[in-house]
């Protein structure tokens, strides 16, 4: 074929983003990304991309380039845990209305995936990649999500955490969290300050940066008094943050250490639980026992006696997550954000 001017060189055909795909070794929408520059490519891809694109001397068609710049001005509020949490865990529900409100401030909408499980998981990874929204916020960070938060990292899909996630995630999302083993730090002190030397703890899950960050709280505080209060590991229990999975805890301190004067419970549910265990073996609160919780929700304000626990600013917490996952689609950094806590003295100890 010649050019129309006739007695022409044969015109090379114009790259197109199918070519630049085919050199880079990666799909045309990931190719589209890079040109619309979204964040949800990782290094490696868009090094490919960039190199594919100036050997094969693409160029952008500015027209279709503007209209791929839209956004879908959405962000997925994403909960890995199963949905016991959803109906049980009143953090939650705050942390869903606080984000929603501060999107809403913004012109911007929010949509709650569900993804306990793996078939959960895949649909939440194909809704997510598909480009429904801008990016997620993460609500509770345990092991079990693991496996989708590095995907969605790896496709480079804005992340931001209630608590940086176990687990080798440093840098790549973002997060917001209280100052967990600072709340604890205080809370142990104080109970160790109202006399009590047998102090037990019911941790959280290990596998959960609050659950990790609160027991670590709880040992340094026991390790400082230089063995004025008692270190035996007895007194340590793990629980699931359930208030069922609180009075098991409690029963179980009981049964290996009947003579201990106060326990730290790392959430207010599983501090309700041992509440009711010590009402069943007889034990008085705070007299006979002192108890103390983490959060300063629904379950601290409706238990009897009233609980002693540490407050976490839920409402700066869930404005911060927006803000910083805004931010981060918007092709910043992505940041991460400690608040502090405080300390809320009441009935139980």
């Amino acid at each position: 074929m010649t050019s129309p001017r006739g007695g022409g060189r044969p015109r090379a055909a114009r790259p197109t983003i199918r070519d630049v795909a085919a050199m880079a070794g990666v799909s045309s929408g990931t190719v589209s990304r890079v040109l619309n520059g979204k964040n949800w490519v990782s290094p490696d891809a868009r090094s490919a991309v960039e190199a594919a694109i100036a050997t094969t001397g693409y160029r952008v068609n500015p027209h279709a380039r503007n209209l791929a710049l839209s956004r879908a001005n959405s962000v997925a509020f994403l909960l890995t845990e199963t949905q016991q949490v959803l109906f049980e865990d009143p953090n939650f529900a705050r942390l869903v209305r606080g984000t929603t409100e501060a999107l809403a401030a913004r012109d911007v909408s929010s949509v709650l995936i569900m993804a306990g499980d793996l078939p959960e998981q895949s649909r939440a990874m194909a809704y997510i990649a598909a480009g429904h929204v801008d990016g997620v916020l993460l609500a509770f960070t345990s092991a079990g999500g693991t496996p989708l938060m590095r995907r969605l990292v790896e496709a480079g899909v804005p992340l931001v955490a209630c608590g940086m996630p176990v687990g080798g995630f440093d840098g790549a999302i973002g997060s917001v969290s209280a100052d967990d083993r600072h709340g604890a730090v205080e809370m142990v002190r104080y109970l160790v300050s109202r006399g009590h030397r047998r102090i037990a703890t019911i941790a959280g899950p290990a596998d959960t940066p609050g659950g990790i960050a609160r027991l670590e709280g709880y040992r340094q505080v026991i390790s400082e008094q230089g063995g004025l209060v008692d270190a035996d590991d007895a007194l340590v229990e793990v629980s699931d943050y359930t208030v069922g999975g609180g009075a098991a805890a409690m029963r179980a301190l009981l049964a290996r250490r009947p003579d201990l004067d106060a326990v730290f419970a790392a959430n207010d549910a599983m501090a309700v639980g041992a509440l009711d265990a010590l009402r069943s073996a007889g034990r008085r609160v705070p007299d006979d026992v002192a108890v103390a919780g983490f959060d300063d929700n629904d379950f601290a304000a409706r238990s009897t006696p009233a609980l002693t626990t540490v407050r976490q600013p839920f409402p700066r917490i869930a404005a911060e997550m927006v803000r910083v996952l805004l931010e981060t689609i918007g092709g910043e950094q992505p940041a991460s954000v400690t608040l502090p806590t405080s300390l809320v003295l009441r009935e139980t100890a």
